[in-house]
């Protein structure tokens, strides 16, 4: 958590954990390209994210409780898992995808396309991707 948060208001904490310029472009390769090791996550950014600070937004990811990062032997590539707190971004990922594409309409065709009934269906697949497996 962090150390001396500026208020207690819970937006502000929320923005305190997610609101460098990477974490929510993390989660999004995560949760809607299933990008999952360090590899996947630096080569299919499109933002040209930097390998040292993918690997500080990843740990900070880990310690805040959105992600889990599997151990696994030397010379292997870990995975990232999504936390119950990291699935509870998914539903503000799509707003913030469709605000986007009313923002700026030339985004519209990589808007998330999801009803209430589809959000659920992708919670559950998620769910079970990444607290499952």
């Amino acid at each position: 958590m962090i150390p001396h948060p500026r208020s207690d208001c819970p937006i502000n904490r929320s923005l305190e954990l997610l609101g460098d310029r990477w974490s929510l472009l993390i989660l999004r390769d995560i949760v809607l390209h299933d990008r999952r090791s360090f590899r996947e996550l630096l080569t299919g950014s499109q933002e040209g994210i930097s390998a040292p600070v993918l690997s500080r937004r990843l740990a900070d990811l880990v310690e805040t409780g959105f992600l889990t990062k599997n151990e696994v032997t030397r010379g292997r590539q870990g995975r990232y898992s999504l936390t119950e707190q990291g699935l509870a971004v998914v539903p503000l990922l799509i707003e913030l995808g469709r605000l986007g594409a009313r923002i700026d309409p030339t985004t519209t065709h990589n808007a998330p396309d999801l009803d209430e009934a589809g959000l659920t269906e992708r919670m559950s697949a998620l769910r079970r991707a990444h607290m499952e497996s």
